[in-house]
Formats: C-alpha cells, sequence, structure tokens
C-alpha cells in the first residue's frame, strides 16, 4: 500500500514454475517492473521504499550477498542499500515510508537512519541507558516521543518513554512482572568449536548462587531451525536456571542472522552435525570443568523439539532426560504437512535441510525420532498444543505411540486450546512448571 493508502504494488510467486515477479498499479490494471527466475530463494517485497513511491525488493547475488533495491515502475529507483542477514526494517509511523533499518551484529543491535537527525536523537536515547541493551517500539509523528524497550542484565526488559522535548524518559512497565534487581542469572557469550573445526557461538546461563563447578546443564536449542539465539532476556532459560541449572543455548550450523555460511552448513544435517553441535557444546563446557557431564538434559520447542528427541535417540548417550516442545518427530509426515499447506516451495525448503531427495528418501526414517524409538534410552515428556497449526499435534503423538510401544518412558501433555508459539501466559507457565518438575524428578540439581 502507497502513503495514501491506496494499492501501490504486488508480488506473485509460483512455486511449481519458481517465477516471481513484482507488478505495479498502472492506471487500471498492473504492469510488471521485475522479473525473476528462483526454486529456491526468490527476491521478495519488504515494503515502501525511501521516496513512498518505491519499493524495496531484497535478494542476493551469487555469493549469496543481500541487497535492497529500491525499485519503481521505471525501474531502480537508487543505488541498493547494503544488506545484512536479519536487517530489519524502520518505517515512518505515519506513511510508512522506509527511515532506516537494524540488525543484530554479535550481541549488538545496531540502528541505521537515512535522516540526520533521527540518527543523533538514537544516539541521544542510547546514551541514556549506557550499560542496558536498547531496541526501538514506536515512536509518536513527530518522532519527538519514543517508547524503547530496556533490557537490563540486572532487572530484565522493561518499556521506558522517552519524551525529547522534556529531555526525559520515564518508565511504562516491566515485561515481566515480580523480577527483582539479583534476581536474574547472568548469561554470557560462549564462543567454541565444533569437532569439525567450525566455529560456533552462543550462549551459557549461569544460576544464581552456586559456584561456577561442576553444574548441572540443560542444553536448550532454539526453534527454526533457520532462527538464532540472541543476548538478552529469555524468560524460559531463566526460569531454568533459577533452579540451579546452567542452561547452554547454542548457535549451530543451519542458524540464521550470523552469514550465509553458517546457514548453508546446515543444509542437510537434521540430527546430524546440527545435532553433534549441541553434545560438542556439552563436551566444551565439561572440558572447562564448568558442568557435570553426567547431569544433562536437553529441553526445546520446534525445531528444538526435534533436538531434543534426536538426543534421546540419535546421539545418545549425553542426556539424562528430553523435553520436547512442539517437536518434530517424524520428517516424512512433517513434510507432507507442510506441502499441503505450502506447495512445492515448502517441500523444497524442507528437503534442503533435511537432506532428502523426495519423501521416499531412507533419510526420512534414519532421522526420524520416531522411526528410531526403540533406541531411546531415557526419559522423554512430550508437551504440545492441540491447534498447533505449525507443527500438529499428531506429531507428539506419534512419538508417545512409538515409545509406547517399544516399552520406553514417557509422558505426554496436550495443552488445549495452545498454539506453536506458547502465546498465552498459561500455556507458558504450564509449559515451564512440567518441564522444570520433570528435570528435578530426572536430573535434580542438588
Amino acid at each position: 500500500m502507497g502513503p495514501d493508502g491506496e494499492p501501490l504494488a504486488q508480488e506473485l510467486y509460483d512455486d511449481r514454475s519458481g517465477r516471481w515477479s513484482l507488478r505495479f498499479r498502472n492506471g487500471g490494471g498492473w504492469r510488471e517492473a521485475l522479473v525473476a527466475q528462483a526454486l529456491h530463494d526468490p527476491p521478495y517485497a519488504l515494503g515502501l521504499g525511501r521516496d513512498g513511491k518505491s519499493v524495496v525488493v531484497v535478494s542476493a547475488d551469487e555469493q549469496e550477498r543481500l541487497s535492497w533495491q529500491e525499485t519503481r515502475l521505471e525501474g531502480p529507483a537508487g543505488d541498493p542499500i547494503q544488506a545484512h542477514d536479519d536487517q530489519s526494517p524502520i518505517y515512518d509511523p505515519v506513511d510508512g515510508r522506509l527511515i532506516g533499518h537494524s540488525v543484530l551484529v554479535g550481541d549488538e543491535r545496531r540502528y541505521t537512519f537515512f535522516d540526520p537527525t533521527d540518527t543523533r536523537v538514537w544516539k541521544a536515547v542510547t546514551a541514556a541507558y549506557p550499560s542496558d541493551r536498547v531496541e526501538l517500539a514506536s515512536w509518536s509523528k513527530d518522532r519527538r516521543k519514543i517508547v524503547v524497550l530496556v533490557d537490563s542484565p540486572t532487572e530484565g526488559p522493561a518499556y521506558a518513554l522517552v519524551d525529547l522535548d522534556k529531555k526525559k524518559g520515564r518508565w511504562i512497565g516491566a515485561q515481566y512482572s515480580g523480577l527483582t534487581e539479583g534476581g536474574i542469572a547472568p548469561k554470557q557469550a560462549l564462543r567454541f568449536k565444533a569437532a569439525d573445526g567450525l566455529e560456533l557461538t552462543g550462549y551459557l546461563t549461569l544460576p544464581q548462587g552456586r559456584a561456577a563447578k561442576d553444574l548441572p546443564l540443560v542444553v536448550f536449542p532454539h526453534g527454526g531451525p533457520a532462527s538464532r539465539d540472541t543476548p538478552g532476556f529469555d524468560w524460559w532459560a531463566q526460569g531454568m536456571a533459577s533452579r540451579g541449572y546452567a542452561v547452554l543455548q547454542v548457535n549451530f550450523r543451519g542458524s540464521d542472522g550470523l552469514g550465509a555460511e553458517l546457514l548453508e552448513a546446515g543444509y542437510g544435517q537434521w540430527g546430524r552435525k546440527m545435532q553433534t553441535d549441541l553434545s560438542d557444546g556439552v563436551r566444551h563446557l565439561a572440558s572447562q570443568g564448568l558442568i557435570d557431564p553426567k547431569r544433562v538434559c536437553i529441553v526445546g520447542s520446534s525445531y528444538g523439539g526435534y533436538a531434543a528427541l534426536a538426543g534421546a535417540t540419535l546421539d545418545r548417550g549425553v542426556y539424562r532426560c528430553a523435553a520436547s516442545v512442539a517437536g518434530v518427530s517424524d520428517l516424512k509426515r512433517q513434510v507432507s504437512y507442510s506441502r499441503s499447506r505450502g506447495g512445492h516451495s515448502a517441500l523444497r525448503y524442507w528437503t534442503r535441510f533435511i537432506g532428502a531427495e523426495d519423501l521416499g528418501d531412507p533419510v526420512m526414517t534414519a532421522y526420524s525420532p520416531a522411526q528410531q524409538a526403540e533406541k531411546a534410552d531415557i526419559p522423554i515428556l512430550l508437551i504440545h498444543g492441540k491447534d498447533d497449526t505449525v507443527v500438529p499435534l499428531e506429531q507428539s503423538r506419534i512419538m508417545a505411540d512409538a515409545l509406547k510401544k517399544n516399552g520406553k518412558p514417557y509422558e505426554l501433555i496436550i495443552q488445549l486450546g495452545a498454539d506453536h508459539w506458547l502465546s498465552r501466559g498459561d500455556t507458558r507457565l504450564q509449559t515451564l512448571e512440567a518441564t522444570v518438575a520433570f528435570l528435578e524428578k530426572h536430573n535434580p540439581p542438588n
């Protein structure tokens, strides 16, 4: 939509042929401005350009370098804008024009604004919170009042309203009530090498009041898998750390936002090196004397749930227990489900990461935890939302049935009215309480 609220452009993609096109409104019809052929990773329209008449198109060259190109009906509207993995646009709050962008570089979120005035304003805002991570939430029409999310390493995340005219800020409220200063476990950046030499990063949260030696550990892989863990407050990791556990979050190969090389290293590595990246992290911490390698469990959601199940069936001997929340257990069924909803492009996405040629590929069975349930040698907790439309409840039921058939210990919790993202507060609380109780039963922190 243009600044006037009228349709400006549309993009079309045929996931069978891979033909992508961008069309602009031209009188009473539409006219093509750009065309591309891409079965994988086609360009996509991000939003309005800086002038409000162009559209920003994101694409990658042969070296996988991203660029943002502002395009009009008659062609490019200027030089491409340099882009990075996981770069996010910032729009004018009134008319939707692109006015800047932000990106997480390492542990720091960096903001770029096209208007020098906006740049000066943002520097002044962040200078007011020198020890905290500050992110832009929203601002007023004249951009004189700004809402920011301030993430303090000792007090947690809270929203603040900065009034530039009054030259002061005031707290609006915390994201999580009840957090107290000093009650948050410290989180530190981590770097280590996988067994094949690949450099990996992540985060280690250490429990308060305990010496950093021979600690019980929870490996907590992120979802996606094309996502990443970030610095700052994580309610789930903090909940587990509050009970005495160290928590390891690894940006394993296949993670996004840390460069194309790391992302592509995950292609074809479900259940393989993406999995051993996690256990390599355990071995790294054990070599430092930080954790007790005999007291390690794995907890994860979505892809992280798959990793938890794979830890119990495919990468055995590392963990004492595994908890999967909305995890994938049967690759063939999940790929078929995704294809029914997302077409051929969804199939290509999945098979790229799983490393399968088609649904009949033996890989689908070899790396499906449900198909390898007889190998499970630790207790497994399964939690799944009944209304999950990303990874259907069927995935946890299949795993539960396979474990039951093979006489393996498991628990299954079905959350009524719950989606894939644990959107509701009561769902998150139930999930946290259930996982902590499971951990304390099978891997006591004391």
